[in-house]
């Protein structure tokens, strides 16, 4: 019998969704997505309101879509500025003594900002970058990971009317240099540096470096505004570098907000640039206020105006950093920011920030899930976790063993996961489930409010209970409008697959009780014999076995089969025998999957290589198997592994090709 969660009553009446959904007589949440994915214009139109958006000037249209489906405009004839919403707004409505978010060092530093002190220290950045002769439309670069510093800029550039483009502070040089280079940025911000592990990471460094590379290549970076973190000595250049202290000192003048067409770009968010050039997702005014705002309010149940607090581990390069920051703030709630790494200096660390900081909303990645069940587990009943109300996964499918973890030890079948995907390019969620509703392991349940989801087959056709393509049949404000310089791609990655509709990427397969679930990316799916099968679904079942703590599935070449299933995995503890181990975990994957999907090769290795974020880079070891050199390792947070693995790989090679 599979295992159903089901929320407690108090949950279900205290939630924001339930209010809106006795306001507006629905009777089910599944009513309400029905209604607001039938009728777009009536929930598009009347989300603002509800939420409580304050504009300039009111929109005459919701949407016009003459232009094509794919080049959807929103709110005509409005005035609005995102950071207005989320940075003046709150202390308009009397919120300016109350806690905007917290930041903490891995060294034990705290600092917290109230609304009234955040809008300060914006103001003083948004008159700078005015001193400076930032014009509307231009792009700002920021180098850095979450700190207080590093949101105000951000959020002063859309002040001012620029737009702010965050790059995730692991990345090296090169990366840097390439997104400065395709933002045509003349303002770089970041940090001389930042603790990691204990140790420090020279980031002014490592920015030099990035602006000599731009340079080279024809972009003159005019200004780097450098925040002072690890008090350490950095290169350093006249005339060009300034110190943030210095440029934000002494002033104390209001700014008001440049008064943007809600179409007007707000965010410019680089993807990882792994296969191929970066694509620049151009995330508008409006759609990155009203996604993740949204989110929060009727998924996440953060409560307005209330001392509720998210944290996602996250960066401000990734998308889910200015999603967390912007749907907090607006809202009026509270959010913490962590520097560094969640198990140091000691283990337990995470579980000791949500209990000394009241966190109520806990997001991550799943890897970082099963790192913390693998490290931490132990720990969970020595704290006081109670006021967490939801857990939260993104950027990866999660395996059932680590959402019964989550759920059972960590949550006490009392909270729900917020188990929600959808990307960069749309700032916010396609997939997402609600504190009033049933879950099965690892769900996502259905489409977020607003989102006409659909699995499609490869020819375009609906189908349910089997795998197929996660598509999206109406525009949403926060689509990305177009990529970055370049329309035709744009067209065609996201709509030429399927004229007219937004193809994702994803894998996905709804069950026989309409129950959603991600199988991994398009790219992981593996074709056996005619059969194809997500990674997600075969890292799944490995991990099922007690003593696997997570794995990554690869299709890899055969001259015969065209393509034969590897598996590498890391135990939960030492094992005297890995041959062993990997035998039982076969016997389970074939039990499980049925033996057209038996692997050829399932190895036990000590890591597997992972993002900083958490999630495990599956491309970096497909890479491998096909002889080719990974790209971007700046982004992992063990790139050491990636030594270690290559023996493992040119040993698999031989075996089974």
């Amino acid at each position: 019998m599979v295992y159903k969660w089901f929320p407690p009553r108090d949950l279900v009446y205290s939630s924001n969704v339930y209010g809106f959904m006795e306001r507006f007589g629905f009777k089910s949440y599944g009513e309400l997505v029905r209604r607001s994915v039938e009728d777009i214009k009536w929930f598009w139109g009347g989300l603002p309101e509800w939420l409580g958006v304050e504009w300039f000037r009111e929109p005459r249209e919701v949407v016009d879509v003459s232009g094509g489906v794919e080049w959807a405009r929103w709110y005509r004839g409005g005035l609005m500025n995102l950071a207005y919403n989320v940075v003046d707004r709150p202390v308009k409505m009397g919120l300016g003594g109350k806690e905007a978010f917290t930041w903490v060092g891995e060294d034990g530093s705290v600092r917290k900002y109230t609304y009234l002190e955040f809008k300060g220290e914006v103001d003083r950045v948004a008159s700078f970058l005015r001193d400076i002769g930032v014009r509307r439309g231009e792009v700002i670069s920021i180098y850095a990971p979450m700190t207080p510093e590093s949101i105000a800029v951000m959020l002063a550039t859309i002040k001012v009317g620029a737009i702010a483009s965050p790059i995730f502070s692991g990345f090296a040089p090169p990366a840097v240099a390439e997104r400065l280079v395709l933002a045509g940025s003349r303002v770089l911000f970041t940090l001389d540096g930042y603790y990691r592990r204990g140790s420090v990471v020279n980031l002014k460094a490592s920015a030099d470096e990035a602006v000599g590379i731009a340079e080279s290549m024809g972009n003159k970076v005019e200004y780097v505004v450098v925040a002072r973190r690890a008090g350490i000595e950095v290169p350093w250049v006249d005339g060009r570098d300034y110190w943030y202290h210095d440029v934000v000192k002494g002033r104390r003048i209001p700014q008001e907000a440049e008064e943007m067409d809600p179409e007007e770009p707000a965010l410019l968010l680089f993807t990882s640039g792994t296969t191929g050039r970066p694509k620049g997702a151009v995330i508008s005014h409006a759609g990155a206020l009203l996604q993740p705002s949204k989110e929060h309010y009727f998924n996440l149940d953060i409560k307005p105006a209330s001392s509720d607090k998210l944290w996602w581990v996250t960066d401000i390069g990734w998308m889910m950093g200015p999603w967390q920051v912007i749907g907090a703030q607006f809202l009026g709630a509270s959010h913490l920011m962590v520097e560094g790494a969640i198990d140091h200096p000691e283990r337990g660390r995470a579980w000791r920030l949500i209990e000394e900081f009241k966190v109520t909303h806990f997001g991550f990645a799943a890897t970082v899930a099963r790192m913390l069940r693998k490290v931490a587990s132990d720990l969970v009943g020595e704290y006081d976790l109670s006021s967490v109300r939801a857990f939260g996964n993104t950027g990866e499918p999660i395996d059932q063993p680590t959402w019964m973890w989550v759920m059972r030890d960590v949550g006490e079948e009392r909270r729900p996961m917020i188990n929600l995907s959808g990307g960069t390019e749309i700032f916010g969620c396609f997939l997402l489930p609600s504190p009033v509703v049933p879950l099965k392991p690892s769900t996502l349940w259905g489409p977020g409010l607003g989102m006409d989801i659909d699995v499609f087959d490869d020819y375009g056709r609906p189908v349910r209970g089997e795998r197929g393509y996660l598509v999206a049949k109406k525009p949403a404000p926060s689509m990305t409008r177009g990529l970055w310089k370049e329309p035709e791609r744009y067209i065609e990655v996201y709509w030429s697959r399927f004229p007219g509709v937004w193809y994702h990427g994803d894998y996905a397969l709804i069950d026989e009780e309409g129950f959603w679930y991600l199988l991994g990316r398009a790219d992981d799916v593996i074709k056996v014999a005619g059969k194809r099968i997500g990674s997600a679904e075969l890292e799944a079942a490995l991990t099922s076995h007690p003593d696997i703590a997570e794995a990554a599935c690869i299709g890899m070449p055969h001259e015969v089969k065209g393509e034969v299933i590897v598996c590498l995995a890391t135990p939960k503890r030492r094992v005297e025998d890995r041959e062993k181990l990997a035998l039982e975990t076969f016997k389970i994957m074939v039990e499980k999957l049925g033996k057209p999907f038996a692997p050829e090769k399932i190895v036990i290795v000590d890591e597997l290589p992972r993002t900083r974020s958490g999630k495990i880079t599956r491309r970096v070891i497909r890479d491998l198997a096909r002889g080719e050199e990974p790209k971007e390792l700046s982004v992992l947070e063990n790139p050491e592994s990636i030594e270690k693995l290559k023996p493992v790989i040119e040993e698999i090679k031989r075996e089974v090709t």
